[in-house]
């Protein structure tokens, strides 16, 4: 059963991810709504280089987070479907709740509500295995 909680904490990250890549390429859902910003950001390089611009920047953060959480929701899930005993070996649980963890920490701290809501929920379903496997 374990295995079933596993899985759906991991669609959070599929789906949230999978969205997140299509707005982020697709549409103007990251473009600011106030457009001197927009062109500032074209045209304004980070203190780190002058090889890119803040634009680019955020784009490509955008892009690296979309395919991140893509990746980690795949991984998860495809050891769930499985069922590899290495999915809940203790270093592998660490790593894989420490990331959740941070990522409910940024949902917290700079998301809006729809991506912590779903982040919440796989945080929920991701505990409810733990606990069933350490109930064993």
């Amino acid at each position: 059963m374990e295995y079933y909680f596993w899985m759906a904490g991991a669609l959070p990250f599929i789906i949230l991810g999978s969205i997140h890549l299509v707005y982020t390429f697709f549409t103007n859902k990251f473009s600011t709504r106030n457009p001197q910003l927009e062109l500032e950001m074209k045209v304004s390089s980070p203190v780190l280089t002058n090889q890119t611009t803040m634009w680019k920047s955020w784009i490509g953060f955008n892009g690296s987070h979309s395919i991140g959480a893509m990746y980690f929701g795949v991984l998860n899930f495809s050891l769930a479907a499985l069922q590899t005993p290495f999915l809940f070996h203790p270093v592998f649980i660490v790593l894989n709740i420490g990331t959740v963890a941070f990522y409910l920490w940024l949902g917290i701290k700079y998301w809006f509500s729809i991506p912590l809501t779903g982040i919440v929920i796989s945080s929920i379903l991701f505990l409810i295995a733990l606990a069933i496997v350490l109930a064993r």
